[in-house]
């Protein structure tokens, strides 16, 4: 009787439990070495069978669809469509059943325990929030490392959501996931050539408000300075993803993808999407607003695709009359936010070339930042009213739609003294409320109007606000805002992604979706500010 396993016996099993060990990460670097185009795109492999199901519908949510598994190559499920469709009792639902895995559902075995204090119940979602590495073989695009979700139906990481649920992280001292969301960013740029909306084949063609250089900013804080000069790279390919043709821009043809050329020969950005069709997560709901609108169906889908890159989709800001989506028109503008993102992501250029000891870059992302903020100021800032706009440069004049979009050159430190003033009067006066800001001044029915408030917005403001020493009006902000959101989670158990602040018993509304529960942003912008709250104390 042995009492110990021969050599090679032990050697064989140390072999066998290494290869199970290391078989997952194999594999997984085998799947993103594929190309993107040999990912599961249903918009574009499924033809006439996705127009179908998203047209009848055969789910509620245009979003269920593109985020279910196929169990056959994308082709045979086709072929299978085209041979049974016109057979005498075909059952689409059923065919879909039978040919796709549907998308998992939230966890369900998650209980909120309304006794423990936000800080508490935040704590404990953000194990709950957190998704492992690999794919599904639908259409999501694996990443190298783990990442938080928002929650609720949006099953994948988001752009700029990301930035400030890492602000609640961070207060959490989950620095290693902060550094893994980073990595992940940096390869969906080497991987897509910039950051999609979200790690989705669907939101290729698009990205978000451009927030990397921030999440930069925190990990900086947290590993030191030189995460600048070694994350310098991506950083710079994500903005020349948004300068893409700038050098090409003239008078006669001042506008190209995401830049634009103004009168006095300055650049600045605006939303963009390369494709003029529906967006596929919400296909039936923009096939029928084109239809409605009368308009050229390929202008009014770019349009509806550039306001979801801004992330605000959809608001009246980017609405020719001010209160109709079917008059969006988000191309024609130059959105005060996005430029005052990339003025801070060229002085991060700046930072990083001069980390590096690159003097010449240094020099030309100062002169590219002191000349966007110079631009920004001239042309979203009204002295008429007193706020900064979205510009519109086809008709050579502010949008005239007050949003707290105007926070952002606070945010940023462009505004100066008296600017600074004028906006923050505008904020009491007119978008503070019970609960927060409101959005814009506009009820119109879209999510990102009155009355509703968001948590990035919030966040943007009250830092905004207290870098010009506008400090009472930032804690009440900030107040009325934790008052609200506990509130919230007290009377529910829940945090959502958007509240309505006008009146605090009532629940937010519009979009094309439920409100949803989870939730990242809000999550890591209340944490944030209830930490900030603490220490003063």
């Amino acid at each position: 009787m042995f009492h110990s396993l021969p050599r090679f016996m032990k050697q064989a099993n140390a072999t066998h439990h290494l290869y199970r060990k290391l078989l997952p990460l194999f594999l997984f670097l085998l799947w993103i070495s594929f190309p993107l185009q040999a990912q599961f795109r249903p918009h574009e492999q499924l033809g006439e069978l996705f127009e179908a199901v998203q047209l009848k519908p055969v789910f509620p949510d245009s979003k269920t669809f593109v985020d279910c598994t196929p169990l056959a190559a994308p082709d045979v499920i086709l072929q299978a469509y085209r041979q049974q469709k016109n057979q005498p009792g075909f059952d689409l639902d059923a065919f879909v059943l039978k040919y796709f895995r549907l998308p998992p559902t939230p966890a369900t075995n998650f209980h909120s325990d309304t006794s423990q204090s936000v800080v508490q119940h935040i704590e404990k979602l953000w194990p709950v929030l957190t998704r492992e590495r690999g794919s599904d073989s639908s259409s999501l695009i694996p990443l190298p490392n783990p990442y938080i979700v928002p929650g609720g139906r949006f099953r994948e990481i988001y752009y700029w959501d990301t930035y400030f649920t890492m602000l609640g992280l961070q207060a959490s001292s989950e620095v290693e996931l902060i550094e893994y969301m980073v990595d992940n960013f940096a390869y969906l740029i080497q991987k897509t050539g910039h950051i999609p909306n979200g790690n989705r084949t669907y939101y290729v063609t698009r990205s978000q408000p451009p927030f990397f250089a921030l999440m930069l900013g925190i990990l900086a804080y947290e590993r030191g300075n030189s995460i600048l000069a070694k994350y310098a790279p991506a950083l710079r390919q994500e903005y020349d993803f948004w300068m893409e043709g700038a050098e090409t821009l003239t008078t006669a043809n001042p506008a190209h993808r995401r830049v634009v050329r103004l009168q006095d020969g300055s650049i600045l950005n605006r939303y963009w999407d390369d494709k003029p069709t529906p967006r596929p997560e919400a296909y039936k709901e923009d096939v029928h607003l084109a239809q409605e609108s009368g308009r050229n169906k390929e202008e009014v889908y770019r349009n509806l695709k550039a306001a979801a890159e801004s992330g605000w989709d959809f608001s009246s800001r980017w609405f020719a009359d001010g209160q109709n989506l079917r008059t969006i028109r988000t191309v024609e503008l130059i959105p005060v936010d996005l430029n005052a993102l990339l003025y801070h992501t060229e002085l991060t250029l700046a930072q990083a070339a001069k980390l590096n000891n690159n003097r010449k870059e240094e020099r030309l992302f100062r002169k590219r930042a002191e000349a966007r903020k110079k631009a920004l100021l001239r042309y979203c800032w009204s002295p008429k009213d007193n706020f900064f706009f979205d510009y519109d440069f086809t008709q050579d004049a502010v949008s005239g739609i007050p949003t707290l979009a105007a926070a952002f050159p606070l945010y940023f430190r462009m505004a100066d003294k008296q600017q600074a003033e004028a906006v923050a009067n505008r904020l009491q006066k007119d978008f503070l409320k019970p609960g927060g800001l409101v959005t814009t001044l506009s009820h119109t029915g879209q999510q990102w109007d009155a009355p509703n408030g968001w948590a990035p917005l919030q966040w943007i403001s009250i830092m905004g606000l207290r870098n010009y020493n506008h400090t009472a009006l930032a804690d009440s902000i900030a107040t009325n805002w934790i008052n609200l959101n506990t509130s919230v989670f007290k009377s529910t158990g829940k945090l959502v992604e958007k509240y309505n602040v006008e009146n605090t018993t009532l629940e937010a509304g519009g979009g094309e979706y439920p409100t949803q529960d989870g939730f990242g942003w809000t999550n890591g912008v209340l944490l944030r500010l209830l930490v900030s709250q603490a220490g003063k104390k």
